[in-house]
């Protein structure tokens, strides 16, 4: 006889403020034992060095944690003229100094404009991107050098926040898939004197903000101080611009079982609600047939 799953006694998303050092892994680990739930994953990962906003959901919001893939992000970046490094931030191996005496604010915030906007990028060697199956960071640990193809992102904003040379600090909002380090990278070497990054804070990830998240140190002893409810967020706070349908006490029983459900003046991705306005999943539009049909069920119709 199979063996069913236990239902998750807590789901919701946490927004977790990343402390420098941690891989995103670790706060997943973290969370994992605080919470005692062993369904927990996150969106967006952050490489160690960098802190901020990282979105970690628990129990049932990991079966909607793809819609928070496609969100844009932000950061504040600091970086340091002069310098490349094999990595492209303050961990890696130098590998080419120049000065960058000739640089002032107004000829820095004349190049980022150019960086507004659709764009092919390359990703850095020491990162997680898969090339021919393999990880770059692995090939680059080991020497090995491969030709890195280009992904096509976008930068909505690049602002210069702050001068202090050789040091500026940067306030980007991106796409997904967004490298700060090869951004800073580029810039640099627009300028002719190479750039490297040197601190990192993502202050928002799609409808996560740095000034509402909390502490990976102390998630602990505020959900021993209130309540589940106020610490984390709702697992339908991904999907804040989809419609909504609230079944009918008799489609309830057609959805717990897969079946999709009549409906009109809905469109995309839905949010499904019981009659007793408990979450009962996700579906899609299927404006042909008229109905919806589910993507996620959640048992029981709880959250």
């Amino acid at each position: 006889m199979a063996r069913r799953r236990a239902v998750p006694q807590k789901s919701g998303f946490l927004n977790i403020d990343k402390p420098p050092g941690w891989t995103s892994h670790d706060v997943v680990a973290r969370v994992r034992r605080i919470v005692g739930e062993r369904r927990v994953g996150h969106a967006g990962t952050l490489d160690p060095a960098a802190t901020g906003v990282l979105p970690v959901a628990v129990g049932h919001a990991t079966k909607v944690i793809s819609y928070l893939e496609q969100d844009d992000k932000t950061y504040l970046a600091t970086l340091r003229f002069g310098i490349e490094t094999d990595s492209g931030d303050r961990d890696g191996r130098l590998t080419s100094q120049a000065l960058a005496e000739h640089l002032d604010a107004a000829t820095v915030g004349n190049v980022l404009v150019r960086y507004v906007g659709p764009q092919p990028q390359t990703p850095p060697m020491h990162s997680a991107v898969r090339v021919e199956g393999r990880r770059l960071h692995e090939l680059a640990r080991k020497g090995e050098v491969v030709d890195i193809p280009e992904r096509n992102i976008e930068i909505f904003r690049c602002e210069l926040v702050s001068w202090s040379p050789p040091e500026a600090e940067l306030l980007v909002t991106c796409s997904k898939g967004t490298y700060i380090r090869s951004l800073v990278r580029d810039i640099g070497r627009d300028l002719g004197c190479g750039a490297t990054l040197t601190n990192l804070v993502r202050v928002r990830a799609g409808a996560f903000h740095l000034r509402s998240s909390i502490s990976i140190h102390d998630l602990e002893p505020a959900l021993a101080a209130y309540s589940w409810g106020w610490i984390a967020l709702h697992p339908d706070f991904a999907m804040p611009g989809c419609d909504i349908a609230v079944l009918t006490p008799e489609e309830e029983q057609r959805w717990a079982n897969g079946q999709e459900i009549a409906r009109s003046g809905v469109a995309g991705n839905v949010r499904v609600y019981g009659a007793n306005r408990q979450w009962a999943g996700t579906g899609v539009f299927d404006a042909e047939a008229g109905v919806v049909r589910p993507t996620r069920v959640i048992p029981g119709n709880r959250p």
